[in-house]
């Protein structure tokens, strides 16, 4: 199919808002309560996620690829290791920037896998990797400031700059036979004098597009130049179907002092999506700063569970190994089927768990997402809950076992056929 060619982003000298998807406040003109609440909270947009997961999460026999996680529970090691602390009385306030104990663990596995030295007071730990992001974006941008995030992308990044009162201004991706791929001419011109900090997911949710060491360097030298932030998002950093064992990093790149904060978090690697366990990675002087931070929101991460993060750093690396492969071969199963059909616009992304694609004249993707619920029973996202960009595309989840993957491949393959015989009943 062909390539898709996305529109140049606004005139940077224009409005600020211009570079924006339009926001409605919730109740505005309608309700004088709601009036009362602060536009940037008021305006925050529903999930287009949670939308098709409400409308298909009880249907028999449902296949569900919607949500960015995959259906491994958390290895029992981890969870014993949470229980023993647990009945051991660690029930207590502990230390807002997280155990000793586990900022150590934490330091020795950077270490390993980026090959940066071992130094325990880079980290922070957080309540999720979502709080990290709230945090890194608390300190970088707040009212009428302007944060960069390439697009399509996980939306909660963006609520959470529209959260901190700031505005987030979507860079799109350029598209081609390659797959997903950063447009550094797009990125430069949207920078203002608004702009503070740029935010960038690499290997990336939705799109599985993967930041080269020149992206990275590209980047870096742009927020030098402007004085700029650099929130580096690298959860995915170890699904990554290269040569290497991990995908490019800033570590790679970045000298002392630069001004970067990595957000990071335990829920995919080790299947810990439920526990709401991250981390924050920063220069040692701002360590206050963070742990300031931590204190006003949920003075900290309750000890059991920072206990079950020190075994799953200490013991899993054979648990991480075998969730890359399985996602490496789910990733090869559900797109060589999708392609075979040549019903799909979709390239094999090089990281992160998701395929993200079009379907040949489908390009309202919200109904699509509706409709494939109820002809062939497997729950997909639309892109347009990624924001610009997504328009025309549907995410699916890899991240699972080969007998389900197998049977969502064979059910989206007939209903892309209209062979009829999607079996949307079948467990």
């Amino acid at each position: 199919m062909n390539s898709r060619a996305f529109p140049a982003p606004e005139d940077p000298s224009a409005t600020p808002e211009s570079s924006h998807l339009p926001l409605t406040p919730v109740g505005a003109g309608e309700d004088p309560y709601l009036e009362r609440v602060r536009d940037p909270i008021r305006t925050l947009p529903e999930s287009g996620i949670v939308e098709v997961m409400n409308y298909g999460r009880d249907r028999p026999g449902m296949i569900p690829l919607w949500a960015g996680e995959g259906d491994v529970a958390t290895p029992p090691f981890i969870c014993e290791a949470a229980a023993t602390a647990l009945h051991a009385g660690e029930t207590f306030y502990t230390w807002q920037r997280g155990l000793p104990e586990l900022r150590g663990a934490i330091a020795r596995y950077m270490a390993r896998t980026y090959g940066i030295p071992e130094n325990p007071d880079r980290y922070f730990v957080t309540g999720s990797g979502m709080q990290a992001i709230h945090i890194a974006l608390a300190m970088t941008a707040g009212a009428g400031d302007e944060v960069i995030i390439p697009s399509p992308s996980w939306p909660n990044a963006a609520a959470a700059a529209q959260k901190a009162g700031a505005r987030p201004v979507y860079v799109p991706f350029a598209y081609g036979k390659d797959g997903f791929s950063l447009d550094h001419e797009r990125l430069a011109q949207a920078i203002t004098p608004r702009t503070r900090a740029i935010f960038l997911n690499t290997p990336a949710n939705p799109t599985g597009f993967v930041a080269t060491h020149d992206d990275l360097r590209a980047v870096l030298a742009l927020a030098r130049r402007h004085g700029l932030w650099i929130i580096a998002d690298e959860i995915y950093g170890r699904f990554y179907y290269g040569d290497e064992p991990r995908a490019p990093s800033f570590h790679d790149v970045m000298d002392e002092g630069d001004h970067i904060l990595f957000v990071q978090t335990f829920s995919k690697n080790w299947a810990m999506t439920g526990w709401r366990v991250g981390w924050i990675e920063a220069d040692p002087r701002l360590g206050q700063v963070i742990e300031n931070l931590i204190q006003y929101s949920t003075s900290g991460v309750a000890a059991f569970m920072q206990r079950g993060a020190v075994a799953a750093l200490d013991q899993g690396e054979d648990f991480v190994a075998q969730q890359i492969a399985r996602a490496r071969k789910g990733r090869d199963r559900v797109a060589d089927a999708l392609i075979a059909t040549g019903k799909v616009d979709l390239v094999k992304p090089p990281g992160a768990f998701y395929l993200f694609f079009g379907i040949a004249g489908r390009s309202d993707v919200r109904s699509l997402g509706l409709t494939l619920v109820d002809e062939a029973n497997v729950g997909l996202a639309p892109g347009t809950a990624f924001g610009p960009g997504g328009e025309g595309f549907m995410r699916l989840c890899f991240a699972r076992g080969d007998a389900q993957l197998a049977e969502a491949s064979r059910r989206l393959v007939a209903w892309l056929t209209g062979d009829g015989q999607t079996g949307a009943g079948a467990a």
